[in-house]
């Protein structure tokens, strides 16, 4: 009991002790204001920036008779050293009109600097040390001018870049084989080229106190809820952390159920995909440095979705639409039939089959549970060896350590053949859905241990509390489950099977009611009337 009460005091101290620290650092990174002498500033500059080598203050005079003091301060990697040096330095330095003695060529009014003698497309204005220094480390150079209290921030940014590639997560046989990228300028006009509207609306905000990481929301006003826009930068708002490296550092401060194996916020790869749900009213968020794009909000069906889906004819795409869901089915339900059937349900399996498994399983040591949650253990020790390992090895390593492990198994007799038979049919189940990759394993690992305990029952009993949960869940107020529950025949045109494109006249009312029709109705192809043939 003493010592609970001295660990809740220290708790408290620590806790105490860091706030404190916050208002300090707080207090100190306040926001000043620039003062009009040069090296005021420069040695204000030096002293939070400190000595790093990437940091480059280039000192120079201009006009006339260099008469005007001035710096540029930038980061090497992270500028365009050509813009620098061509639309910066060589217009002050060398612009025939400041050899003039003309006193409005020669002055240090920021403003004629700006308008004037500046060559380049995004320039702005500042006056407070804070965004000064916000402006150099997103790779803008900073321009002070001796005698004034303002500085230019003049978009200077060039670091290297990767080049547009095809996702390797989100292959396509048919369809656009563009993907976003690390830059979040480059993925910004990914989005503008598919969606050329107006309306179309990019929010920039900088979440992470010490990365400072670049986040936009993009929607189209005409088609969004604005409750939904403003939940979500509510919630973007509430953030307060250090760092914010990649997309799912905001997932897991943003979604609804944090204790929940189901995700319920999207996330793509794909400019195409991330542009059709935009147009049925969705809320998207880019966060610089990663190219995996959020969506919001989510549903389950989703999952079972491919954007080749929209891209060929529906036949064939409702036929494999079908498979992903009975694929899913197999991977969390296979191991737990398995165990259920030959432990307490064996009047249910063939005759002829039950004397070939009771031959198989003859003389293996482990009951049918341990063997189904001992091969799912080394399934997925070897999926993470295949994934963490270099690309040519891992591909070698799973396939000859699947096919060793298994077949040595069997032959030492630890476990029988229809074992390995149900895991690698479970195995190549679970790469059909790979959004429900990480739910699957959990889900299947559930199913096993109580069907090994109370077979048939205890599946019933965890598909029950499943579907009970997801349809508790809720993607930013929606339905986790909807067109499902709540039921919506309009929905329902898109989800286990995939009409076709000329049938479905509107979007989802369920986070679009502005604009819920998308096309003209009467749009099936026809053939041509007699009178047009004659003609």
């Amino acid at each position: 009991m003493l010592r609970s009460i001295l660990k809740k005091i220290h708790f408290w101290q620590a806790l105490n002790q860091t706030i404190k620290r916050q208002g300090d650092n707080s207090q100190e990174l306040s926001p000043s204001n620039l003062s009009d002498n040069i090296q005021e500033n420069l040695k204000h500059l030096q002293t939070i920036l400190g000595t790093s080598s990437d940091i480059v203050v280039r000192e120079f005079n201009f006009g006339y008779e260099g008469k005007i003091e001035a710096a540029i301060i930038y980061l090497t990697g992270m500028t365009s050293s050509a813009i620098v040096n061509d639309s910066i330095i060589k217009p002050l330095m060398y612009d025939t009109r400041l050899f003039s003695s003309n006193e409005l060529l020669v002055t240090n009014n920021i403003e004629h600097i700006q308008k004037t003698m500046l060559s380049v497309g995004g320039v702005k204005r500042v006056s407070t040390i804070e965004l000064l220094i916000d402006g150099c480390l997103y790779g803008d150079t900073v321009l002070l001018v001796n005698g004034s209290q303002e500085a230019l921030v003049i978009s200077t940014v060039g670091w290297e870049a990767r080049s547009v590639e095809e996702p390797k997560t989100e292959g396509v046989v048919r369809g656009p084989r563009e993907g976003f990228t690390e830059t979040l300028g480059t993925n910004t006009a990914l989005l503008r080229r598919k969606i050329r509207n107006p309306n179309f609306t990019f929010e920039t905000m900088q979440i992470g106190q010490k990365t400072k990481t670049g986040v936009r929301i993009a929607y189209l006003k005409e088609l969004v809820n604005p409750r939904l826009v403003e939940e979500v930068k509510r919630r973007l708002k509430r953030i307060n952390t250090d760092a914010i490296l990649e997309s799912g550092y905001i997932e897991q401060y943003i979604e609804d159920a944090p204790f929940s194996p189901f995700q319920t916020v999207g996330n793509c790869e794909k400019p195409d995909v991330v542009a059709a749900k935009l147009l049925e009213g969705r809320v998207a968020i880019l966060v610089d440095g990663t190219p995996m794009v959020l969506t919001i909000p989510l549903f389950f069906i989703e999952s079972f979705q491919s954007a080749e889906d929209y891209y060929s004819r529906p036949y064939y795409a409702s036929m494999v639409r079908s498979l992903r869901y009975l694929a899913f089915l197999i991977t969390i339900l296979a191991p737990a039939a398995y165990v259920a059937l030959t432990n307490f349900h064996q009047e249910m399996i063939p005759t002829p089959l039950l004397f070939t498994m009771a031959a198989a399983k003859e003389g293996t040591p482990f009951p049918a549970v341990a063997e189904a949650l001992g091969m799912g253990l080394i399934f997925e020790i070897l999926r993470e060896a295949g994934v963490r390992l270099p690309r040519p090895v891992g591909s070698a390593i799973t396939i000859v350590g699947a096919l060793v492990i298994g077949e040595s198994a069997v032959s030492a007799g630890l476990i029988g053949a229809p074992m390995v038979i149900v895991v690698g049919i479970t195995a190549i189940s679970s790469f059909v859905v790979p959004p429900q990759a990480d739910a699957g394993a959990i889900l299947r690992l559930l199913f096993t241990i109580f069907a090994g305990f109370l077979g048939a029952f205890g599946m019933m009993i965890v598909l029950l509390g499943i579907l009970i949960h997801l349809s508790s869940l809720r993607s930013f107020g929606t339905p986790y489950l909807s067109p499902l529950a709540p039921l919506s025949l309009e929905g329902l045109k898109d989800t286990f099977i995939r009409v076709p494109l000329w049938a479905m006249f509107t979007r989802r009312r369920i986070f679009s009611g502005h604009d819920p029709q998308k096309q003209e109705f009467r749009l099936m192809p026809e053939p041509p009337s007699e009178d047009s043939e004659n003609r």
